[in-house]
């Protein structure tokens, strides 16, 4: 990101703060903070030392109102504005470029992020999709192999049950018994209702 402030364009711009009335030193950052649209906060790190090199040099005072330091420019420090009035306006007219620039910037940087952040999600959500695909047919194919041995079973009864009726009605008839169509009715009803039982059963 470009630096908002050039080489010494600081040391004038805190002048020109103070040219516009005293200021304690968050009253300074924040008003940086303000002209710059929030793009720019200096740390007091960045402040301090400039404002005592100005006090330094005679161009700006400093008094203590119980835990606040009140800075206030001199008759020296408005000459040097006065002075540099040209120079003061091509900082303001590059701190608005700069301003812009990092505007630009940052919007840049937010399209990209929400950019990686849709590519992210959709990401997510196909895995999401493949996982939920992997976990239907996983549960399908243990569904039909159940169905599957169910089946086996079932045939398996049905032709124990067929051969047992058969073994015990040819028996029946080999010794002598009689066979009468009320038996056959009968089980002809019986395998009828299991018949609509195991459909009613399948249908649900």
């Amino acid at each position: 990101m470009a630096p908002v402030f050039s080489h010494g364009d600081l040391r004038l711009y805190l002048l020109s703060l103070l040219d516009e009335g005293p200021r304690h030193g968050y009253d300074i950052i924040q008003a940086l903070s303000d002209r710059t649209g929030g793009t720019y906060t200096p740390s007091a790190g960045t402040v301090y030392p400039r404002l005592a090199k100005l006090e330094e040099e005679g161009l700006v005072t400093k008094t203590v109102d119980g835990r606040k330091t009140i800075y206030e420019i001199t008759d020296a420090g408005r000459a040097e504005v006065a002075s540099r009035a040209g120079d003061l306006r091509s900082i303001e007219e590059g701190l608005a470029d700069s301003v812009r620039l990092i505007a630009d910037e940052v919007r840049g940087s937010v399209r990209e992020a929400m950019k990686s952040l849709r590519a992210d999600l959709a990401a997510a959500s196909r895995a999401e999709r493949q996982d939920r695909s992997e976990q239907v047919r996983d549960v399908t194919d243990d569904l039909r192999s159940i169905s599957r041995e169910q089946l086996h079973r079932a045939e398996v009864a049905i032709s124990e049950f067929r051969a047992q009726v058969r073994t015990d009605l040819r028996t029946h008839v080999a010794k002598g018994g009689t066979l009468t169509a009320s038996v056959v009715d009968e089980l002809a009803t019986g395998l009828d209702e299991v018949t609509r039982a195991i459909t009613r059963s399948l249908r649900g």
